[in-house]
């Protein structure tokens, strides 16, 4: 009975204490919840909260946190953002177009310093400035839980990559995924992000498309690449990159034994950067996916690239709509996938490319060699609407109906054509197996309107939802 008239005394002088007054000058970070009376007869860090309840310590767990967010934003002076004080326990927080400028940016990374919950942060259109890089930085080196951070569209410019590139130097925060599209980064910002991410090992995917990075910016891109040992994932689309660029950062490739998702599309590399892709096609192990749709490549740089795909044995998916190739072209990337017994080639996009019945009838023998394989084309030529009209009926429906006549499930079908029998299985090798089996024949346009449908955007399909 004392020990519990004892502990309701504590919880009580606990909940009626003010938070100290803080300079924001001389600190961005406050406790995760109100800080107790200090008592000097007692240790620093004894707590009378270590014998509450799990739950009632998790529920004045997210009390204090609401507290702390209000507090800040009276710190700094700004109004609270109700949908922050709403979902701050929930593990995605979108923010973008919030208007919440370096003020309210630093108003959220004051009461993110000891959140546990929120693993991904969206922060794009704030107008954040360097000022709220700095308090975000400052808060990733105290936060172990955040993972995702997208602070994409916030014009950050030379001074933010400056912020962000000492931040990256360190190596010690959790952050994964970095989003910084669109924040006017020129030739010089990437100098400073390339040195940082030549030495960074943490990060796994970052995304510096819609930025205006031109050629010198391309030679310090290769020479992080050559020497990065962390990422996985780099989008580069949309700036400025041309031949000399492309080749530079073909050059790294050819020694990088980690990156598998590159975004290389909507630049200028041309048919000498499409040379230089090729023969990085030909040294690189690791590169399973590639978007370099729209860089202005002909039929003569689809013939370097051509050469790298008969070496290559990892890549899964290559993207090359809207490039200026004709049917040559494409017959040239078809036949190169056929030659190379150990393609893993699963998706080839040409689908700007008007195709004839004389190039089908040669795609059908490289899936004869390939089942796995799917090209799209934009369409056949001289072929009918009429003609074409029975290849759009619904794969859904027809399994559908095979399941109905046999007395199963959908799901039983999917999963019997699944050697493990789970409800998810690598995108590839679905693709192939249906192809092969016989139960429920489908067309390639049928099972490529399927396969969207399972798609789980992770490489894998999902019957689980059947």
């Amino acid at each position: 009975m004392d020990n519990d008239e004892h502990l309701e005394s504590e919880t009580t002088e606990e909940n009626g204490a003010q938070p100290a007054p803080q300079s924001s000058e001389e600190m961005l970070y406050c406790e995760a919840e109100p800080p107790p009376p200090v008592d000097k007869e007692k240790p620093a860090q004894e707590s009378s909260e270590t014998d509450l309840e799990i739950e009632d310590a998790e529920r004045l767990f997210t009390t204090g946190q609401r507290e702390l967010y209000t507090e800040a934003c009276k710190l700094v002076g700004v109004v609270p953002v109700s949908y922050f004080l709403r979902n701050m326990e929930e593990a995605f927080l979108n923010l973008s177009h919030h208007g919440l400028g370096p003020n309210g940016t630093k108003a959220i990374a004051i009461a993110l310093v000891s959140n546990t919950t929120v693993i991904s942060l969206e922060l794009e259109d704030n107008c954040i400035m360097e000022e709220g890089v700095l308090s975000l930085v400052e808060m990733l080196q105290e936060n172990y839980y955040l993972q995702e951070l997208n602070i994409s569209n916030n014009d950050l410019g030379f001074e933010g990559a400056r912020i962000i590139s000492r931040f990256l130097q360190r190596n010690s925060s959790s952050l994964l995924n970095l989003q910084l599209s669109g924040n006017g980064f020129r030739d010089e910002s990437a100098e400073l992000l390339c040195t940082a991410l030549s030495a960074n090992y943490r990060i796994r995917e970052i995304d510096l498309s819609h930025n205006q990075f031109s050629d010198k910016g391309g030679e310090f891109l290769g020479q992080m690449l050559a020497l990065n040992v962390g990422l996985v994932t780099l989008d580069l689309s949309w700036n400025h990159f041309c031949s000399r660029a492309a080749v530079a950062l073909c050059s790294g490739l050819r020694s990088n034994v980690t990156l598998k998702t590159l975004d290389l599309s909507m630049n200028g590399f041309g048919n000498e950067g499409a040379a230089a892709f090729g023969e990085a096609l030909r040294l690189n192990s690791s590169l399973a996916y590639v978007d370099i749709s729209a860089n202005n490549i002909s039929n003569e740089g689809i013939s370097k690239i051509g050469r790298g795909l008969e070496m290559n044995e990892s890549i899964k998916v290559l993207k090359l709509f809207l490039n200026p190739m004709s049917i040559d072209g494409a017959i040239i990337l078809i036949m190169s996938i056929k030659r190379n017994t150990r393609s893993k080639m699963e998706k080839l996009d040409i689908s700007n490319v008007m195709v004839s019945e004389q190039f089908v009838k040669i795609l059908d023998g490289v899936y004869a060699v390939h089942p796995q394989l799917d090209v799209t084309y934009k369409a056949v030529q001289g072929l009918s609407v009429k003609s074409t009209f029975f290849l759009w009926t619904n794969p859904m429906k027809l399994i559908q109906s095979y399941a109905d006549q046999n007395k199963i499930t959908i799901l039983d079908f999917f999963k019997s054509l699944n050697p493990a029998g789970t409800v998810k299985m690598p995108m590839g090798e679905f693709w192939k197996v249906m192809i092969q089996q016989d139960k429920v024949p489908l067309n390639r346009f049928q099972l490529r309107e399927l396969t969207k449908r399972l798609d789980n955007k992770k490489g894998m399909v999902d019957f689980s939802f059947l």
